[in-house]
C-alpha cells in the first residue's frame, strides 16, 4: 500500500507543477487550471483514505 501512496504523491506533485506552469503563462486557461485542481484534490482525498486504512 505504501507504494500506491508514493505513486499518488508523485502524481499529486506533478499536478502541482502543471498548475504552477499554467498559472505562469501570459494567458492562463482557467478551465485547465480548474480541471488540474480537481484532479489534485481527488488524489489528495485518495491518499488520505489510504493512510487511514
Amino acid at each position: 500500500m505504501d507504494t500506491r501512496i508514493d505513486e499518488l504523491r508523485q502524481k499529486h506533485a506533478s499536478l502541482e507543477t502543471k498548475i504552477d506552469g499554467e498559472v505562469q503563462r501570459p494567458h492562463p486557461d482557467d478551465s485547465v487550471i480548474s480541471h488540474l485542481k480537481k484532479e489534485k484534490l481527488r488524489l489528495k482525498d485518495e491518499i488520505a483514505s489510504l493512510e487511514r486504512a
